[in-house]
């Protein structure tokens, strides 16, 4: 496993590698007033066909899954343009899903503070361990996520979880398993930690999760997913 320390306090724009697949990036879409939901949307261009995709979330915090209804896909079918970055899906499929971050309170104004931003690249199927800090709390965090990588080629499936300490600023300690290992992804290669971010103002703690996906061309797409907890 390998071990690195980055604190963050301002926004960073979230890196990535680049590779010979669709690489997505990973958009914050912001908290309810609460911190109980939270949106996030994903984006890109297919490399074969270069028509601009993205994927729309909304997430019960609590319960670290899905809203019902809260996970859509849209795919344009025209090509893009020399120039463009595939964001015209995104803006597309927020306008036409407006209803459904009023309905769940998504406040776009009310986007996560980033405690933590990789921008190293690194094997993911090795696992990580972090550590961060949240500065206005004072509260220390270490964070280890633990892959589970099985098989190879279109047998190929794997799943994780992340242990989580928190120490507060009294010296407190409390631990949280967060994820759901018995869920097996097929065709993910790794995962890796890509950004850390807590809702203003409340003990919401979202885990942005880089994976590497596994494409019948030999290459791997990047696509993200996010781990919540109410700490």
């Amino acid at each position: 496993m390998t071990k690195k320390r980055i604190c963050m306090t301002g926004i960073l724009v979230l890196s990535v590698s680049l590779w010979a697949g669709d690489t997505a990036s990973f958009v914050d879409l912001g908290f309810s007033p609460d911190g109980g939901t939270y949106m996030f949307a994903q984006y890109g261009i297919q490399s074969l066909s270069l028509k601009p995709w993205a994927d729309l979330f909304v997430i019960d915090v609590p319960r670290n899954n899905f809203v019902t209804g809260g996970k859509i896909s849209y795919s344009h079918d025209i090509p893009v343009i020399a120039g463009q970055d595939g964001s015209g899906a995104l803006y597309r499929i927020i306008a036409k899903n407006a209803a459904l971050a009023e309905q769940y309170r998504i406040d776009f104004c009310r986007q996560g503070q980033p405690l933590y931003v990789s921008l190293e690249n690194g094997n993911g199927s090795l696992g990580e361990t972090i550590e961060f800090r949240n500065f206005e709390s004072g509260d220390n965090y270490r964070a280890s996520l633990v892959p589970s990588v099985e098989g190879s080629g279109n047998a190929l499936e794997s799943s994780f979880y992340i242990n989580l300490e928190k120490i507060s600023r009294g010296g407190d300690r409390k631990t949280y398993t967060v994820g759901t290992p018995r869920v097996k992804r097929p065709l993910i290669a790794s995962y890796r930690i890509r950004k850390v971010i807590v809702a203003p103002h409340d003990g919401s703690i979202i885990f942005v999760i880089e994976m590497k996906k596994q494409t019948s061309a030999g290459d791997f797409d990047i696509r993200y997913m996010v781990e919540a907890a109410r700490l």
